[in-house]
């Protein structure tokens, strides 16, 4: 909150004066446009849509603050999933800017910010908990006439679940904190066991589970290419002056090594590099030739070669957001209206908008 605060008591204006690129205009593309969560004055949270000419598309209250976006793969729905420990799902009509349900989390149960539809957009899977132990649940949702239902739940994989997707032959894969909390004070920091675990779409079983050698790195967010590598984002738990690795790349086993594997790999960067991130990172986005990842606490983003895993370049991004990829470029937000984009061998263009971004956002390309 103290960064926060902080931020809001910069002028974007003038931070992007002085990286000299205050006066630029988002450029036009078709109809496309980025959905995710906002803020406005000092307590109003929004779900915001934005044309890529940087003008206001609409915007749709929201009972508290948004976190990650999940987007039907056919239909013109989107879900705004509530910031952990959450208490709402927010189905809308992305196209018109219509509100359809805003579903409370269930008793005693809450959300951890986020989720992921199935591949034929019949049902969404949440990430929940338990909200006296944090015990990692997956909701499942179908979706009929405009609403979403509960149907199902799957556990067993671990405590403090975060980001949730969909992998190339359907099944899912959860990134796992392993931190218990109450509320959003972590209760077992010398006891947690996070890990990359994958599930069985249909039956919610446990297929297989990676660990780090560091315990304290909070596994939270994902990005899955189309041929199945994993790469994951973590918050370091451990001591404030150490700066290990925050991101690894992952790819499942076979069906024959039953929650076994190979070992994540971390992308390159040296101690000095990782302590740019201070510890976080929030989201990533990955292209054919390109990794890219925020980290709003170090105001920043950073940008890795694909294929080797090799560090190109960390740059400031104030309160470095959204990150979402799309024909071989990758677009970058930021909570002080900054937005970047990256073509394919990583040339950066920065505009300016007006809006406020959270910590995720996706790209519709109407």
């Amino acid at each position: 909150m103290q960064r926060r605060r902080f931020l809001k008591g910069l002028s974007a204006v003038g931070v992007l004066y002085s990286l000299g690129l205050a006066g630029c205009a988002l450029p036009r593309r078709s109809q496309s446009y980025l959905l995710g969560g906002g803020r406005r004055d000092q307590n109003r949270y929004v779900v915001q849509a934005l044309n890529l000419d940087g003008s206001l598309r609409y915007e749709l209250p929201l009972p508290d603050r948004g976190h990650g976006m999940a987007v039907h793969p056919h239909l013109p729905l989107a879900i705004c999933h509530a910031r952990r420990p959450g208490g709402f799902l927010c189905l809308f009509d992305h196209a018109e800017g219509r509100l359809l349900q805003v579903r409370a989390a269930d008793p005693r149960r809450h959300y951890y910010g986020h989720g992921v539809f199935s591949a034929d957009g019949r049902r969404l899977f949440t990430t929940e908990g338990v909200s006296n132990s944090s015990e990692g649940i997956i909701g499942v949702y179908e979706l009929a006439a405009g609403r979403l239902e509960k149907v199902a739940e799957y556990r067993g994989f671990g405590t403090g679940p975060h980001e949730i997707r969909l992998l190339p032959n359907g099944n899912l894969v959860v990134g796992v904190g392993g931190v218990h909390t109450l509320g959003r004070e972590p209760l077992n920091l010398n006891s947690m066991a996070p890990s990359l675990s994958y599930l069985d779409a249909t039956t919610g079983a446990l297929l297989e589970q990676a660990t780090l050698a560091d315990r304290q790195l909070s596994i939270r967010h994902l990005a899955v290419t189309t041929d199945g590598e994993v790469f994951t984002g973590q918050q370091y738990r451990g001591e404030p002056d150490d700066y290990p690795p925050l991101i690894v790349r992952h790819r499942a086993g076979q069906p024959r090594q039953p929650l076994g594997g190979t070992a994540p790999i971390p992308l390159g960067g040296t101690p000095l590099d990782w302590a740019r991130f201070n510890h976080y990172i929030a989201s990533i986005a990955v292209t054919d030739t390109l990794i890219a990842a925020t980290s709003p606490p170090g105001n920043c983003y950073g940008l890795w070669h694909r294929h080797s895993g090799e560090l190109i370049r960390i740059a400031p991004l104030p309160d470095a957001s959204g990150a979402s990829a799309q024909d071989g470029q990758i677009w970058l937000g930021s909570g002080q209206g900054g937005i970047s984009r990256l073509d394919s061998s990583g040339r950066e263009q920065r505009f300016y908008s007006a809006y406020q971004w959270d910590n995720h956002w996706a790209l519709i390309d109407a």
